[in-house]
């Protein structure tokens, strides 16, 4: 399966961005998706992570109560909608697909990597 992510961009620092995550075929009962960033010189890191049924999720401590992450299996597409954007939240963010249901926060887990969209907040 083939991950597309897009929606990044530049934004003023409070403002918001939806990112999506497109699937080029449906997932499967037992995938969970995720969304991770990578900030220039820093190791890739957890952002958020949702089952397949939509009814669990996680967050990093560093986005929660400010993002949240979604999925339309329908579409085969996953979203993260970032509020209050920070210059710290400055990074490629990536989406993938987990090897299980309830997905977790290691990036060991995901199998499936898009190319990531890059968001960019300026102060």
């Amino acid at each position: 399966v083939q991950l597309q992510a897009s929606g990044g961009g530049l934004v003023q620092a409070g403002g918001s961005l939806r990112l999506s995550c497109a699937a080029s075929r449906r997932t499967s009962s037992n995938n969970g998706m995720g969304w991770f960033r990578q900030a220039p010189g820093e190791e890739r890191e957890f952002v958020a992570a949702i089952s397949w049924n939509g009814r669990y999720t996680s967050y990093a401590d560093s986005v929660k109560g400010r993002f949240t992450i979604s999925r339309d299996n329908a579409k085969n597409t996953m979203y993260l909608q970032m509020n209050n954007l920070t210059r710290e939240d400055t990074a490629i963010y990536y989406c993938a697909i987990s090897r299980q249901a309830v997905a977790g926060t290691g990036a060991g887990q995901y199998n499936y990597w898009g190319q990531g969209t890059q968001v960019t907040v300026s102060s």
